[in-house]
Formats: structure tokens, C-alpha cells, sequence
């Protein structure tokens, strides 16, 4: 009996260790679960700005865009009145009748080859006369005053 009463006390001893082993492990598991998550790092927010406007369009834009639509104008007019009317309202941008237009025929390292010069007056006649408008505006000066003081043309 003694045998029996000795592997009977190693039998409940090892099953009293087993359960002591399960019910630390379970604790463990129950601290770890009852433990709050730690908080995350707070979000910087990041402010939209604004999208950045376009810088406004400068004075030699804004003369370049009016002097096309009124080159292509006078170039379509469908009868002479129409075209007269619309060169003397050019005219009107120009600081005078004479205003020299430079037309580039050839470029090569930066050296221009111009055709004969002509005034702004001439120039619009000749659109009038071809009903063609073959050139565009390369470079522009402007007065003081904000008129056109020399116009340099290139072909399209």
C-alpha cells in the first residue's frame, strides 16, 4: 500500500503543479488582456493652404492676346468698312501710326534676319489686302503710357 499511497501522493502532486502552472499561465493571460492597448500617437493634422493663384497676366500678355484678336479681326473682315473700322481701333493701341513692326524671316545664333521694316499702319493694310494672318507676335515694348512702341512679328 505504500507504493500505491506514494505514486497516489506523486499522482496528486503533479496534478495539483499542473493546475497551479495553468491557473499562473491563465492569470498571465488575464493581466495582458485586461491591460489597455497603449494610445497611438495623435495625428498631426496638416492644414490645407490654399492653392496658389496664377501671378495676373502682365501688360505685354495682355496687349500680345488683344493684338492677335485684332490682327485675326482685321484678317477675317468680310467687307473693307468692317476692316478700316477694326485698324483704326488697332491703331488705338499703338502710340502712333508709325510704330515700327520688325518681321523675323531667319534666326541663326541668336542673329536676326528682319524683313523690310514696316509701321503698324502698313501692316494692317497688308492684312486687310491678304485676308491672312501669317504671323505671330514674338517680342513687344510698351510706353510709358502703356501703348504699344515696337512690335516684333515671326512667322507661324
Amino acid at each position: 500500500m505504500k507504493v500505491k499511497s506514494i505514486t497516489s501522493s506523486l499522482s496528486r502532486s503533479l496534478f495539483l503543479a499542473s493546475v497551479f502552472v495553468l491557473a499562473m499561465g491563465a492569470c498571465k493571460s488575464k493581466k495582458k488582456a485586461v491591460q489597455p492597448e497603449p494610445e497611438p500617437a495623435p495625428i498631426e493634422r496638416v492644414e490645407e493652404k490654399p492653392a496658389p493663384q496664377p501671378p495676373a497676366p502682365t501688360a505685354e500678355e495682355v496687349a500680345v492676346e488683344k493684338l492677335e484678336n485684332a490682327f485675326n479681326s482685321v484678317a477675317a473682315s468680310g467687307n473693307t468698312a468692317i476692316a478700316n473700322q477694326s485698324i483704326e481701333q488697332t491703331l488705338a493701341m499703338f502710340s502712333n501710326q508709325d510704330t515700327p513692326v520688325l518681321i523675323v524671316i531667319h534666326e541663326e545664333n541668336g542673329i536676326k534676319d528682319y524683313d523690310e521694316p514696316t509701321t503698324i499702319r502698313k501692316y494692317l493694310e497688308y492684312l486687310k489686302d491678304t485676308k491672312k494672318n501669317l504671323n505671330f507676335i514674338s517680342d513687344i515694348r510698351l510706353d510709358a503710357n502703356g501703348k504699344v512702341s515696337e512690335l516684333e512679328l515671326r512667322r507661324k
